[in-house]
């Protein structure tokens, strides 16, 4: 049950109460950052973020069983979500930036469908939730960076 409440919460990001998906996101945002410092590798990033989301299903099912659907405290789908938005960016501090605003935006108006997939049992629609505007930040990021050429 602790590993459950420690990974839902990123580390006990999800305690600091109001913001902590914000919080969550910007942690993340930095730890992308130095951990792609350099030349970008997509292959571990792309590991990295399968497994953090497969984490927060199990976890997100576990620890709904304690503090109810989709609790705040659970922070790690914002993690999923920041890190799905940033695959196959360059990893620089202004799209990084962008990215956290982006994908905020889409994670807290829940446009587009975000929002039914809420509805989803357990884990399922703590994350997918997140996934999907992750997915929706990530084109939009897409096209800022590929056609804007920033």
């Amino acid at each position: 049950m602790l590993f459950h409440k420690i990974t839902s919460t990123s580390l006990g990001i999800g305690y600091i109460g109001k913001g902590a998906g914000t919080a969550a996101a910007a942690v993340t945002c930095v730890v992308w950052y130095f951990a792609q410092a350099g030349e970008f590798n997509f292959i571990p990033a792309l590991i990295a973020t399968v497994l953090i989301t497969v984490l927060g299903i199990w976890s997100g099912n576990v620890v709904e069983a304690i503090w109810g659907k989709d609790h705040n405290r659970v922070v790690i789908d914002e993690v999923a979500g920041m890190c799905i938005t940033l695959l196959w960016i360059p990893v620089t501090p202004l799209n990084i930036l962008m990215g956290l605003i982006l994908f905020r935006f889409f994670d807290i108006l829940k446009p587009l469908f975000i929002r039914k997939l809420e509805n989803l049992p357990g884990g399922w629609g703590v994350m997918f939730d997140d996934v999907l505007a992750g997915v929706y930040a990530n084109i939009v990021l897409q096209v800022i960076v590929r056609l804007i050429i920033i």
